[in-house]
């Protein structure tokens, strides 16, 4: 009998044999979570529950995505365009997730993504996601229009990355720089995607301003949301205060009836000051927000040490292309270059499908956020571990051991006839 796939002497690392897995992973409530966490089984779970306990206009902000949410379907629809052909009888007891990236190892593929609406729908959000992530050793991503100030991020989790949204102006872009590097990040992410601010016109139909208008109309929504007003709101501002809009421009408190954040000349950002950056910061330079191949080249070329393929979770321009179809034209083009991926990933068989097609690592925002609003740091942590549940059982499935064997050759098209490149392998789009 023939054992070249995998050769039944290799023994199953120590680390593997003193933690033995069960042999049935299949999902059942955890009777020791708190109860509203009991009967969240997947991250689209969250949702609902969230908007029960979330504010309309914060909800419909964090929620919505731009005109006719397009980009939004979009980026979850394609996931279903692909099938996987799963192996046999492979031993898959010694199967593991940890991912390096950067140079660091990471004990899971994914991380939290940049959001800038954390703290306004979770109590200390930004600081729970920081916890919840550096407990689960993975990374998340601030976003430059969070509520905490940045410094309070690092300090509370040393495997944070730092997003800015930056306009086409030196003097800013070298302030911002030399904050994020005395605060002792050591990746910097470069958001690109919002030269100007989208069309969100759910944004306007629900009432969301930033800074939050005081009105009879906030008033009602958050009276009828007492979990958020007084587990988030009133709490915020009887032991923090006021929460003020801290890392991008002039600070602007949370709740104000005439302010305006200063968001500055994004329209003027362009290649030379991402090459400016790039002389100025000293630790890793992501840039995020890539759909075009050319623009990857273009990037690796000006010293970006990666990329995050994005359409912004579908939240800037309508009808984006979904970031998964051009992901492996892009990584043709990224040579060493680090590249990464985010918008619509909400399961574990997402993950391997991104990682089998090019990505390296995987960044995953609103469920994360809506389990925060709903349980706290628990919440966050139940939905680290739905996702890794997922992904670890999903490896058994497919019979891969490490993430490196998740390649193409286990992806089909799941409607029509398999095309196949000069290699056999599956062509895909991009």
């Amino acid at each position: 009998m023939s054992t070249s796939r995998q050769e039944l002497s290799n023994p199953v690392p120590a680390a593997e044999q003193s933690a033995p897995r069960p042999v049935d992973t299949a999902v059942r409530p955890d009777q020791k979570l708190p109860r509203i966490l009991q009967g969240m089984l997947a991250l689209e779970d969250f949702e609902e529950a969230a908007r029960r306990r979330i504010p309309r206009p914060i909800f419909g902000y964090v929620s919505g995505g731009s005109e006719t949410n397009a980009s939004l379907r979009g980026n979850r629809a394609v996931w279903d365009e692909i099938a996987f052909v799963p192996k046999t009888l492979v031993d898959v007891s010694g199967r593991m997730q940890k991912t390096t990236l950067f140079g660091r190892t990471y004990d899971m593929p994914f991380g939290l993504a940049p959001m800038g609406g954390t703290a306004m729908a979770a109590y200390q959000g930004d600081l729970v996601l920081a916890r919840a992530a550096t407990e689960a050793n993975i990374p998340m991503i601030l976003s430059g229009a969070a509520l905490t100030p940045l410094e309070a991020v690092r300090a509370a989790s040393p495997t944070a990355w730092f997003q800015a949204y930056l306009p086409g102006e030196i003097a800013t872009i070298t302030q911002l720089v030399d904050r994020v590097a005395r605060a002792g990040y050591d990746t910097l992410v470069l958001t690109v995607d919002v030269p100007v601010m989208s069309n969100r016109e759910n944004n306007v139909r629900t009432g969301f301003h930033t800074p939050l208008r005081p009105t009879l109309r906030l008033a009602w929504d958050g009276i009828t949301r007492p979990h958020w007003l007084f587990g988030m709101l009133a709490r915020t501002l009887l032991l923090h205060g006021m929460p003020h809009f801290e890392n991008m421009g002039p600070r602007v408190p949370l709740l104000s009836r005439t302010g305006e954040r200063d968001r500055g000349r994004r329209d003027q950002l362009a290649w030379p000051h991402l090459e400016l950056m790039r002389r100025l910061w000293k630790g890793r330079l992501v840039v995020k927000g890539i759909l075009d191949k050319e623009d990857a080249r273009i990037a690796r070329e000006s010293g970006a040490d990666g990329i995050i393929v994005s359409n912004h979770g579908g939240r800037q321009l309508d009808g984006a292309v979904a970031p998964l179809r051009v992901l492996p034209g892009i990584v043709a083009q990224a040579g060493g270059m680090t590249v990464m991926m985010d918008s619509g990933i909400r399961r574990g068989t997402d993950v391997l499908k991104a990682l089998a097609l090019g990505a390296q690592f995987v960044f995953i925002g609103r469920p994360f956020l809506y389990a925060a609003a709903i349980a706290g740091q628990p919440g966050v942590r139940h939905a680290i571990n739905l996702l890794r549940e997922e992904i670890d059982r999903d490896m058994a499935l497919l019979g891969i051991t490490t993430l490196a064997e998740m390649r193409r050759e286990l992806l089909v098209p799941a409607r029509g006839m398999m095309l196949k490149d000069e290699g056999g392998r599956m062509k895909a789009e991009g």
